[in-house]
């Protein structure tokens, strides 16, 4: 009989051990919820500019309806001021971050299946399509557009921004949220980029797909071939994706003339370059991967974006380790009015207005979410348990409300590829 009662009380007891850690999981479902729900409010709600549907780098002010009061004026662009690139304005990574949230809804939609995404990625097209457009310079993705008078562009992009630029639209090609119309319209996009590179990207130009207005941009950050090995794949990978979506083989004779030397050059990034630079990596090896015929070629590209995430996965636990230095207080800190600061930086004659200790606060924010999407773009089945509690603990603990970095858009970004991979399920 005490037998009997003992072992009721040990499952009793195990039952209620069961019970507290059921609810203590649900808790924490429902906070990753809620903190990825604000994530999402905050990012159109604050970020998005729909006046040209694109979106802006920064916050100033936590008001509604001056969150990006410090956007340049149609004039102040229209004389490339402060600098050519839009550097520290809000108007330097428009097209990068359109072509990031393409690959947001995307993933959700796959996860979803939500309706009202259909609305979003047309917003979001919209734009990139405008950043490609408003301009006339065919081919040439302008990093913003000018909310003001919706059409004034910063006249130097950069191969960043032509990475997620061309990255996003291919997935939204192949996403079941493009239309035919919309695909049409990629398939023309696409082929105009490819067009530009295969008219600038020569040995007479240094490999510089060049400013809107034809000039070689100083800074280097056009050049498309003889770059460093995490930038090698954008220019293959841009002719693939149009190749993929256009069938012609203008841009697959480009793609097939550049990949195998790309391939070989992306063996050894840099470890300690930054986790951008490891995303856009990421990018253009996965079109690369995914549209490559040969199987050994495509085992190689396979391990080289092993590699990346591997690195990705150092990063990560390194910029965690900073975010926890970080105050409540400092995570809050808003943008600066970029025309007041008091330190600017000249780049080769391009003036940059510098942001000071918020600098680091905006990065960190975004390289958090950049590195656990680099993560978690190969081979999702091997991320472990502590790799995605990692990734929830740093969502649940972050005050969305009241952060001003744009970087909470790969926030987004890491938890819809980890839902799409089907990780991170309530």
């Amino acid at each position: 009989m005490v037998r009997v009662l003992q072992r009721s009380v040990l499952l009793f007891a195990l039952a209620a051990i069961a019970s507290a850690r059921s609810f203590a999981q649900t808790q924490a479902d429902s906070v990753l919820a809620s903190k990825i729900g604000e994530a999402w409010e905050v990012t159109w709600g604050r970020f998005y500019l729909p006046q040209v549907q694109t979106f802006g780098d920064y916050l100033s002010s936590y008001e509604q309806g001056k969150e990006q009061g410090h956007l340049p004026t149609a004039e102040e662009v229209k004389r490339q001021y402060p600098n050519p690139c839009g550097y520290s304005t809000g108007m330097e990574d428009g097209a990068i971050l359109g072509g990031a949230m393409l690959s947001v809804l995307c993933d959700r939609f796959a996860v979803t299946g939500e309706e009202a995404l259909r609305e979003k990625a047309a917003s979001v097209f919209a734009g990139l399509k405008r950043c490609v457009t408003v301009h006339g310079v065919r081919g040439f993705v302008a990093r913003n557009v000018c909310p003001e008078d919706g059409r004034s562009v910063y006249t130097n992009s950069s191969r960043d921004q032509v990475t997620h630029f061309v990255h996003g639209l291919w997935q939204y090609y192949r996403s079941p949220l493009a239309d035919e119309e919309t695909k049409n319209v990629i398939r023309l996009v696409l082929a105009d980029v490819a067009e530009r590179m295969i008219a600038f990207v020569t040995p007479e130009n240094d490999f510089d797909f060049c400013r809107a207005d034809g000039e070689r941009c100083p800074l280097g950050i056009c050049r498309m071939w003889k770059v460093q090995a995490h930038e090698a794949a954008r220019l293959p990978m841009i002719y693939a994706a149009a190749w993929d979506v256009t069938r012609d083989e203008r841009y697959r004779t480009q793609w097939r003339r550049y990949a195998a030397e790309a391939i070989a050059q992306s063996a050894s990034p840099d470890e300690h370059k930054p986790a951008y630079a490891l995303l856009q990596m990421q990018c253009s090896l996965e079109v690369l991967h995914e549209l490559e015929p040969d199987a050994e070629v495509k085992k190689t590209i396979h391990e080289r974006m092993a590699h990346v995430r591997d690195l990705a996965v150092k990063r990560f636990s390194w910029v965690l380790s900073q975010l926890a230095k970080k105050s409540a207080e400092e995570m809050r800190m808003m943008g600066p009015d970029w025309r007041k600061v008091a330190v600017w930086k000249n780049q080769k004659g391009y003036m940059n207005p510098q942001w000071g200790a918020y600098r680091e606060v905006w990065h960190l924010t975004r390289e958090a979410g950049e590195s656990a999407l680099v993560v978690l773009m190969i081979d999702a089945d091997s991320i472990s348990a502590e790799q995605q509690k990692a990734l929830a603990d740093l969502i649940r603990g972050f005050d969305y409300t009241h952060n001003s970095s744009c970087g909470i858009i790969y926030h987004l970004a890491a938890h819809w590829k980890a839902r799409r991979n089907h990780l991170l399920i309530p």
